[in-house]
């Protein structure tokens, strides 16, 4: 659904709070000039809408001695098996995202690794014997960019 409804004050809190996750609500209703029961209650609306997914703490994979960060292309023997093959993906906790994608692959999924030979174990031992035809692995040197999409540039 596009938009979502959104009007100026519900994009105004999104970008209070994308901006700091956890800058206290009534911090952000003094900023907008409404309640603080206002403010719960469009986050809570905004929730419900899916907008909102959560908050949560970033941790720094480095810090934790994920020193790999691969991006890595799938096609599968049989495209049939997408829900399948995301079930035992899901259970792989290396793996932190998936996507299914027009062009060169079926999949497309992002994972880390402690390093260049736990990549290879990863892929040697949970990725093909997933029923993969072929798979193209890319690793990320440094994320150079990783941002929540601007709220003052939203449509409407």
């Amino acid at each position: 659904m596009a938009n979502q409804g959104l009007d100026k004050l519900d994009k105004q809190i999104l970008k209070l709070i994308a901006e700091d996750a956890r800058i206290p609500f009534l911090e952000v209703a003094r900023i907008c000039n409404v309640s603080g029961a206002a403010i719960h209650q469009r986050i809570q609306r905004l929730t419900n809408q899916g907008v909102l997914k959560g908050s949560h703490y970033v941790i720094d994979p480095e810090k934790i001695g994920y020193e790999t960060c691969a991006y890595i292309g799938l096609n599968l023997k049989n495209p049939e098996d997408f829900d399948q093959v995301l079930s035992e993906l899901k259970k792989i906790p290396e793996v932190t995202e998936c996507h299914y994608t027009t062009g060169d692959f079926d999949m497309f999924i992002k994972l880390y690794a402690l390093n260049n030979h736990h990549l290879l174990t990863i892929i040697h031992d949970k990725l093909q014997p997933l029923g993969l035809a072929s798979s193209k692995t890319l690793i990320s040197f440094h994320t150079a960019m990783d941002r929540q999409l601007p709220i003052q540039d939203m449509i409407g």
